[in-house]
């Protein structure tokens, strides 16, 4: 700025004299804000060299006195801390946890009683059962149908034994097919179950291949189950990715494949069992006390398809077409045309009493000739004949055939043996070889009679038609020729025999029964 006229020019200050004084003026304040401490008051440090700066940059530096005490409290803290914690750890003792089990919520207990109408509406699941443990265990894989109900199997494992091979069982009945040389490690069974080798079996009731089946069959029912009050929760986990709840509960009877002579005692399960209350896996013991495990594919639900024992391929019933109804009015006169057949017999009529036969039968003349054996015990044969409404038989050794297939019978038949005397029919098996024998007799009542499927049988198309005004039920298996190919008549045991066809020319049968002897007359 330019001096105003006539004034003198102010002095203007030396740079230094002017930092001085800002110096001077600042050190009070910075005094007065420094902290006090026991060792260095303000106002008593050591004095400052001669000749120093009075800003401090000649200053020696101060003594680390409190840093060092910091870093000395900080280590004696984390030893004293390194130490206990070393104590803690030695003397630690591990204490019980704590049991997560309780009583069902209002939801739990309405899922579980939804549990069985769940598996009923679903209708199949596929299963993996295994009973016992280790070189004892038998495993069994393969379907369960709640709604048949039916139940399918591959049977192995170290401990199966003769029950290794496929099995078969509905409420009534138990069929087996068994397999010594099948592999060890079960595998589900064909969807097209074999045809051949089937019998009847009656294992004891309530352990083993008995207990097993009961307790599958006893997975489903059509209405819900009272929850037992006893029904616990016991945790959460995971099968196969779907979350369940981990419950046990005593489980409800359920219908039986062969019924045990004493009820079963009801025993405690465990259950996993999903928010939509589907059974996932199920661990207990059976009535004899042996561990099983049974675990359910819920997505694994083929149809499944009965043998013959058990009535074949399942169908939708309905009255007979017109053409259907000409077919079994006419099929008498056709079979008389005919003359004969030849057949083969698959008779299940008791656990040693799986009957296999060959031999003809004749339509004309109302006789048949037939070659019986037992597939348990062979070397042995039994030779029958039929005529009006009469059987005799005679036990003759084998000669030929397997214990599958026997050989037809000898013609003409052998003299010298002691036929018995002729009676009325007296097994199942007389009475398919009678009911055979009456389809070339007066014809059935077509209003009485129902088509249950098509099928195939020998490369040909066939209507099975039920007659159902009789004492047991009787299907006729006649092809579109309207001849007759298969006879299948219900057995006490319920289970299916069956006569198979081949209508033509026969050889002439045996048709003078033997006469009763002396010892067989009344007295």
């Amino acid at each position: 700025m330019e001096n105003s006229p006539g004034r003198p020019p102010r002095p203007t200050p030396a740079p230094a004299a002017g930092r001085a004084r800002r110096r001077r003026a600042a050190a009070p304040v910075a005094e007065a804000a420094a902290p006090r401490t026991a060792t260095a008051p303000v106002g008593h440090g050591p004095e400052r060299p001669p000749g120093a700066e009075p800003d401090g940059a000649g200053d020696p530096p101060a003594r680390p006195s409190r840093r060092r005490s910091l870093l000395l409290a900080l280590g004696v803290a984390a030893t004293a801390s390194a130490a206990a914690l070393v104590a803690g750890l030695l003397s630690w003792t591990p204490s019980e946890p704590a049991d997560p089990a309780r009583p069902l919520t209002a939801a739990e207990a309405e899922r579980l009683a939804a549990m069985r109408v769940t598996a009923y509406r679903d209708v199949r699941s596929g299963v993996h059962v295994t009973v016992g443990a280790g070189a004892a265990r038998t495993e069994l894989v393969g379907w369960v149908d709640w709604a048949r109900p039916l139940v399918y199997l591959d049977v192995g494992g170290p401990a199966a034994g003769a029950e290794r091979g496929l099995v078969q069982a509905t409420p009534t009945a138990l069929v087996a097919r068994p397999d010594p040389s099948a592999a060890a490690t079960p595998a589900p069974p064909p969807l097209v179950p074999p045809t051949d080798r089937w019998q009847l079996r009656e294992p004891p009731p309530g352990r083993g291949l008995t207990a097993v089946l009961d307790l599958l069959l006893a997975l489903s029912a059509d209405r819900p189950d009272p929850v037992a009050a006893e029904a616990r929760w016991l945790g959460r986990e995971s099968t196969a990715g779907t979350p369940v709840d981990l419950l046990e509960a005593p489980l409800a009877a359920g219908p039986t494949a062969v019924a045990p002579a004493t009820p079963a005692p009801v025993r405690q399960v465990r259950l996993w069992l999903d928010r939509d209350a589907r059974l996932h896996r199920l661990a207990g013991r059976l009535p004899d006390d042996t561990p099983v495990t049974v675990e359910l594919e819920r997505s694994d639900r083929p149809t499944l398809r009965p043998v013959d024992a058990l009535g074949g391929r399942p169908g939708l019933p309905r009255a007979l077409t017109d053409a259907e109804a000409d077919r079994l009015t006419r099929l008498p006169s056709r079979l008389r045309a005919a003359g004969g057949a030849a057949l083969t017999g698959t008779a299940p009529l008791g656990p040693t009493a799986n009957l296999r036969a060959a031999g003809w039968l004749n339509w004309a003349g109302s006789s048949a000739y037939l070659a019986v054996g037992e597939v348990g015990t062979p070397g042995r044969r039994t030779l029958l004949r039929h005529r009006a409404g009469q059987a005799t038989r005679v036990e003759v050794p084998t000669e030929g055939g397997t214990a599958e297939l026997p050989a037809r019978p000898p013609l003409p038949a052998p003299a010298g043996v002691s036929w018995s005397p002729p009676a009325p029919p007296t097994d199942d098996l007389d009475r398919l070889v009678g009911a055979a024998l009456r389809a070339g007799g007066p014809p059935a009542d077509a209003r009485s009679a129902v088509r249950l499927r098509g099928d195939r049988l020998a490369d040909r198309t066939v209507d099975v038609i039920e007659l159902r005004d009789r004492r047991a039920p009787l299907r006729y298996w006649i092809d579109r020729d309207g001849l007759l190919r298969r006879v299948e008549l219900r057995t006490g045991r319920g289970v299916w025999a069956q006569l198979e066809l081949t209508p033509g020319p026969v050889p002439a049968l045996p048709t003078a029964m033997p006469r009763p002897t002396d010892r067989s007359k009344p007295r």
